[in-house]
This record gives structure tokens, C-alpha cells and sequence, in this order.
């Protein structure tokens, strides 16, 4: 077991991988005043573990784990709720709550995986930069196994090799027999072999590249917006905005690379751009490669320029395609903004674009037109049907190269509109944005062909309800519009007659607003707001879900899509009634990945998509994870307060003492117990008492950790309510 010294100006402070399979992977041990310790995985991530793997000299961080995945240590808690950077030389010189300042029990120990090769070549091919990857661990050279190396890993391989760029992986033994090698079998992934530092943010600043295995400033005096965008996409960082000019984002204090990038254009992968790797000399002021990126990854414009073609949208790894009716020209403004091409002047039809393989998402964004990036925008998948790859969505920006002006329909592209003071997107105060200045209109009038204009226009369907005097609240500024009178097949709102710009006879009391009939709500009924029958809200009407292929997991995003909390069951008892409106939907199927019910996918929208009442959803919401204090001075003193079942409830004082209060405490961040109080010491609460008779040893993590009676105790009355008092 290799063991690492280094100093500080407290003494001696050692770090160690225990219990792994060399000595890059294991359980993190860090010796402290002459005792070896664990570190506890309070908030436990890759940084942390990045800091680990840099100061053992084993690499760069594979995976953080925590729960004690190689077995549970000894001895005290040296370190506890690290918070590194992943650029610090030792891990305690991360942010953390200070040496041995709270205990945790040892199933909470911390480890890493770290990629622990100590070299690496390539063999068997004509070259010495073709062949096999072989890396060296410990004293053992073995073969890496093709699906543990993507493009960007080979990359950086290529640079740290001396060997230029990757240009292909090849996959099975093209370079011989591999059958007495052994394969090696930790999986390492690379960020790539640039980088951009001193930014504002992770997608702007100075480019630095991996050679020879430093890093370095990259000088290049032809540094340009083709091979800028070419380093933002390989980044993730969406395209290149800005080359910044001067010394913006400093010189840097390490190695100089003067290289040269060719892109030959815009849209170029970054393996199309070799970079010649000419020295390390000084580097003249303001020509060391900087770039500004648009920060808006995983979408693209395919078959057709840099600002015209198919739209494609990344979901994971996995590149598809939209559907052209989940697509409207709000959404296209926002994409062609996104890639730095202006504004949207048309969505075509047709097979102009549509070649090509992969799948077609259902997902609709839903935007304003004034979003920055496209997942800026609400975005559904619940209820769209499937489409076939010949409807797939495309756009034709501003400012596309190569293609005709007179190709599509130009917008006015400065006007936009939106719906406001609504509680979504499809529902609201309609406003008009003319002239740099949001504006609202006058409702004389206004009915529901004008009001299906607005809501086909911003892709919410048909209208519902045109609201006049008002409804959804008094606008301010501009009045745009009066007498509008729509025939309800314009394709948006100032095509149709009306007064001219700026010219009324209305005041504020007089705003018009709509509601579209793919205005979306959910909410449980016959029980409480986080209990009871699952209704949704669309086409203006209120109807029950469908529970068939429903699981647990699409429950509990029910919950949190309501703010009731991270747990959730189907129940099945019926207690909450039948419906009676239509059942809107089933077979709603929601992953880990979703936040909010809408983009969990579905069956489309019907009417009838149960069979019977007995198939319509029940949940009943469950959260272990909030925790309040009450009544006190602060956040850090009062009645303690728990939530459970969609309910807030108190704790029984029976047995409540300084090891309980020191739980709370911990687990609300503020500090240790100054005392545990009782008999409503900051008053009564209402509603369930839910726990009593509980007995913390006062080193848990959470209150939930300890035991207790629970659920709705008997034997207490609010007059016996616990309460705490924090060092704060």
C-alpha cells in the first residue's frame, strides 16, 4: 500500500484507498494527529473525489461513492461535509466543517475509483500511434476494452501520446490476438483534451490544451469562430458567441502551446480541425485563443447550413429528431438565437431536410420566444402522440449561408407575444412586445376567434375562454391593440384588423387575457393537496388518469411535480371517490430523469382512455425529508415540526431530551443543541402528532435515522409539543 505524505503547518496529514483493488480504488482514510480516520459522505461528489485521485497521483476520478461500498472503516470521522473545487493540492485544504467536528457512523464512509494508471501505448499497430491502448497499473500493462473509450477520451490519449489527433476507434482485435491479454476492467472517462479557464462561467474562457500531459494556454494566431464553435460543441457549451479581443481571461501562468486550429467552416467537429502543436514559446499579447460560448448544448440544425436544417435535439447520449406538430415558430426563434443565427423566418415543410436516422422525440417546447436556450422553455412529452420520421421539425434562421432569401416567410421577428399572470404558459394576460416595449390589449370586442389566434400561435392549441376586463389582473405601459377582429385563421395575432398600433380608447382595467385548451394542471382531489384521486386539466375540462403500466416511481413524480415531497404510492383502496369527467389519459410512464409529470411519456389525449372508473389513479404523498422549527427567533429555535402524509405535525415530548435536539439541529445546519425543550415551550401546533417516544444516540444524520413510536401518536396533546434551541 502506497502511502502519500503532506505537510501543513498543523503537522503531518496522510491519505490513503482502503479495502479496494490496488491502490486507486478503496474507502478514503486520512491520518490526523497520528490516527487514521474516514471521511463522511455528507454531499460526497466527483470534485471530491477528483481531489483524491490528483493528490494519490492515481489519475483522474472515475466514480464517488458512498455508503461505505468498500466495507466500513475505523476510528474517528476526520472530515465531514467536504465541499472541494477538485482543483486544491490535498483534500483538507477543501471547504469542510473542520477536523473531527462531528461523528458519523462508519455505513456512511466515503470511496472512489480512480482510472490508476500510472502509463499507457499503443501496440501491435504499423505506428507507434495506431494499435491497441494498453495502460499500466501498478507493474501489469493490460488491454482497455473498446467500450470503456469514446471519441473524446481517444482524444486526449492521441495528445498525451505526442501522436496528434485521434482519428478512429477501432473495434475487436484488428491489430492482432488479444486472447492471453489481460483486460483491463475500471472504466475511466475523459472531459477531452481542452479546456476553458478563467471565465465567468464553465463555457467562456481562456483555451488551454492537454500535450504531453500538461496543460497549457493554446496561441494561436489564426484562432477563429469556426474552430471557437468546433471547441464549444466538444465542450458541451452549445456554439461559439464571441471571440473576446484583448487579454481577456489573462495569460495564464502555465505551459505555452502555439498551435493552429483549421476549420475549413462552421459546423466543423472538432477531429475535422487538427491542431499542429508547434512549441511552447512566449505567446504575443491577445493571441492566446479565448472564446465566449452560448452555454445551450444538446441541439442542432442538420442537412442543411450552420443556420438552416433539421432540427435535432440530444437526449442523453442519444441524438433524434422533433416532431414537425410539436413544432412552432417560437420555439424555432428561440433554437435559431441559441446557435447564434438570428431569429426564425420560417419552418418548412416537405422533405427538404428530413433524411436521416435516429429517433423522433414527442417532446414539444413550449416557448415564449424570449428564452435564451431551448430547455429554458417548458417542455412536454404527456399526452403528444408518436410521429413518423417524415414530420420531422426544421428551420430556416436569419442568417443561414447558402440559402435563398427568398426561401419561406420572413417574420416581423421584433414582434413577440406571450401570456402572463397566468399559472402556466397557456393561460394569461395577453401581452404584445412592439417597439422594444411590452404592451397588453384591449378587450372591446375580443372574443374567441382573436383569442384561438393567440393560442395557436404560441402552440397551446385551440382557445378555451377569451377573458375580457381584466382577468388575470391589470397589465402596465403600452396598450397596443384595440378592436381586434380575428377570423380565427390568421397566423398570428397582428395579421388580423384592428386599430392601429398604439391607438385606444381602453385603460388597464380593460386587458384581455385567454385560456387554451392545452393549458395544463394536475391536482389530487377528495382527500388533501397531497392525497387523493389524480386529475389533470386539459381542453378546459378537469378529468381523471389512468392507472394502467403506472409505477411507483411515476407516483412519486407526481409528488414532487406537486411540492408534496420524494416519496409516493398508488393507493389502491378507492378511498377517494370515482371521477366523473373524462379520463384523460394512460399509460403514463415516467423515468428518474423527470422532474415534472408533463414530460413523462404517454398515450395521447383522450377522452375515454380508461376502460372503467376502477382503473383511475389514487396517490397518497409521503415525505421524510422535511423538517422545520417553529416559533422561535429564528430559523434555528422553535417547535419542531415534521412533514408527513401531506401534512405538517409536531413531535411528542415523552423521552425528549439534548441527543434528540442534537439530531434536529445537525440536520436543519444549524450547529449543536444549546437544549431540549418541552410542554409547547414555543407554543402548541396543530394537526398530527407524529412521532414520540423518540431515542437518538444524537450521531444521526437525520431524525428519521432514530427510532420511535410513529405515525399519529395517542398518547400525547399539543400542550406536549417538543422545541429545540440551536447554537445556530
Amino acid at each position: 500500500m502506497t502511502v502519500m505524505l503532506f505537510c501543513e503547518s498543523t503537522g503531518a496529514d496522510e491519505l490513503r484507498l482502503s479495502n479496494g483493488t490496488g491502490p486507486c480504488s478503496g474507502r478514503v482514510e486520512v491520518k490526523h494527529e497520528e490516527k487514521w480516520g474516514t471521511v463522511c459522505d455528507g454531499d460526497w461528489t466527483i470534485e471530491d473525489a477528483e481531489v483524491v485521485c490528483k493528490q494519490l497521483q492515481c489519475g483522474s476520478a472515475v466514480k464517488a461513492l458512498n455508503r461505505a461500498p468498500f466495507g466500513e472503516g475505523s476510528g474517528p470521522t476526520w472530515l465531514y461535509r467536504v465541499d472541494c473545487r477538485g482543483d486544491e493540492s490535498a483534500l483538507w485544504n477543501c471547504s469542510h466543517t473542520g477536523w473531527g467536528s462531528f461523528s458519523c457512523p462508519h455505513y456512511f464512509d466515503t470511496g472512489v475509483i480512480c482510472s490508476g494508471f500510472s502509463g499507457m501505448r499503443l501496440t501491435g499497430g504499423h505506428t507507434a500511434c495506431s494499435g491497441h491502448l494498453k495502460v499500466k497499473q501498478e507493474k501489469t500493462w493490460a488491454t482497455v476494452c473498446f467500450s470503456h473509450i469514446d471519441f473524446k477520451t481517444a482524444s486526449v490519449i492521441c495528445n498525451e501520446l505526442e501522436c496528434g489527433q485521434a482519428v478512429d476507434i477501432l473495434r475487436g482485435t484488428h491489430f492482432g490476438d488479444r486472447q492471453d491479454e489481460l483486460i483491463w476492467q475500471e472504466e475511466f472517462h475523459c472531459y477531452g483534451g481542452y479546456r476553458l479557464a478563467n471565465g465567468s462561467t464553465t463555457c467562456s474562457g481562456r483555451v488551454e490544451l492537454l500535450h504531453g500531459g500538461t496543460w497549457g494556454t493554446l496561441c494561436d494566431y489564426l484562432w477563429d469562430l469556426p474552430a471557437a464553435t468546433a471547441l464549444c460543441q466538444q465542450l458541451d457549451c452549445g456554439v461559439a458567441l464571441l471571440i473576446p479581443s484583448g487579454q481577456s481571461f489573462g495569460k495564464g501562468n502555465g505551459s505555452v502551446w502555439n498551435g493552429t486550429f483549421s476549420c475549413k467552416k462552421n459546423g466543423s467537429r472538432l477531429r475535422d480541425c487538427p491542431v499542429s502543436v508547434l512549441g511552447h514559446d512566449e505567446c504575443p499579447a491577445g493571441k492566446e485563443a479565448r472564446v465566449a460560448c452560448s452555454g445551450c448544448p444538446g441541439a442542432r440544425l442538420v442537412n442543411g447550413t450552420t443556420c438552416s436544417g433539421r432540427v435535432e435535439i440530444r437526449h442523453g447520449d442519444t441524438w433524434g429528431r422533433l416532431c414537425h406538430s410539436h413544432w412552432n415558430l417560437q420555439a424555432a426563434s428561440v433554437l435559431c438565437h441559441q446557435l447564434n443565427c438570428g431569429y426564425a423566418k420560417s419552418i418548412q415543410t416537405g422533405d427538404r431536410f428530413v433524411d436521416g436516422n435516429g429517433p423522433v422525440w414527442r417532446d414539444a417546447f413550449h416557448c415564449g420566444g424570449t428564452e435564451s436556450c431551448l430547455w429554458d422553455c417548458a417542455q412536454v412529452t404527456l399526452g403528444n402522440p408518436t410521429c413518423s420520421a417524415r414530420e420531422a421539425a426544421t428551420v430556416i434562421c436569419s442568417v443561414p449561408t447558402g440559402v435563398a432569401e427568398d426561401v419561406g416567410v420572413i417574420c416581423s421577428g421584433s414582434r413577440q407575444i406571450r401570456l402572463v399572470n397566468g399559472t402556466k404558459r397557456c393561460a394569461g394576460r395577453v401581452e404584445l412586445y412592439h417597439d422594444g416595449i411590452w404592451g397588453t390589449i384591449c378587450d372591446d370586442n375580443w372574443d374567441l376567434s382573436d383569442a384561438n389566434v393567440v393560442c395557436k400561435q404560441l402552440g397551446c392549441g385551440h382557445a378555451i375562454k377569451a377573458f375580457t376586463s381584466a382577468h388575470y389582473g391589470k397589465g402596465s405601459g403600452q396598450i397596443w391593440l384595440d378592436d381586434v377582429n380575428c377570423t380565427g385563421a390568421e397566423s398570428d395575432l397582428w395579421a388580423c384588423p384592428s386599430r392601429a398600433w398604439g391607438q385606444h380608447n381602453c385603460q388597464h382595467k380593460e386587458d384581455a387575457g385567454v385560456l387554451c385548451s392545452e393549458f395544463l394542471a394536475l391536482r389530487l382531489v377528495n382527500g388533501n393537496d397531497c392525497a387523493g384521486r389524480l386529475e389533470v386539466f386539459y381542453n378546459g375540462t378537469w378529468g381523471s388518469i389512468c392507472s394502467n403500466r403506472m409505477s411507483q416511481l411515476t407516483a412519486i413524480t407526481v409528488c414532487k411535480h406537486l411540492n408534496c415531497g420524494d416519496g409516493g404510492e398508488i393507493a389502491t383502496d378507492f378511498k377517494y371517490g370515482r371521477g366523473s369527467g373524462p379520463t384523460w389519459l394512460d399509460h403514463i410512464e415516467c423515468t428518474k430523469q423527470h422532474s415534472s409529470l408533463w414530460q413523462c411519456q404517454s398515450d395521447p389525449w383522450d377522452p375515454q382512455s380508461c376502460d372503467n372508473r376502477a382503473e383511475e389513479t389514487h396517490i397518497s404523498c409521503t415525505d421524510r425529508e422535511k423538517l422545520r422549527v417553529i416559533g422561535g427567533k429564528d430559523g434555528c429555535s422553535g417547535r419542531v415540526e415534521i412533514w408527513h402524509q401531506g401534512s405538517w405535525g409536531t413531535v411528542c415530548d415523552d423521552s425528549w431530551d439534548v441527543a434528540d435536539a442534537n439530531v434536529v439541529c445537525r440536520q436543519l445546519g444549524c450547529g449543536s443543541a444549546v437544549s431540549a425543550l418541552s410542554e409547547a415551550a414555543f407554543g402548541e401546533g396543530t394537526g398530527p402528532i407524529w412521532l414520540e417516544e423518540v431515542h437518538c444516540k444524537g450521531t444521526e444524520l437525520s431524525l428519521w435515522d432514530c427510532p420511535a413510536k410513529s405515525l399519529f401518536c395517542k398518547n400525547c396533546d399539543h400542550k406536549e409539543d417538543a422545541a429545540v434551541d440551536c447554537s445556530g
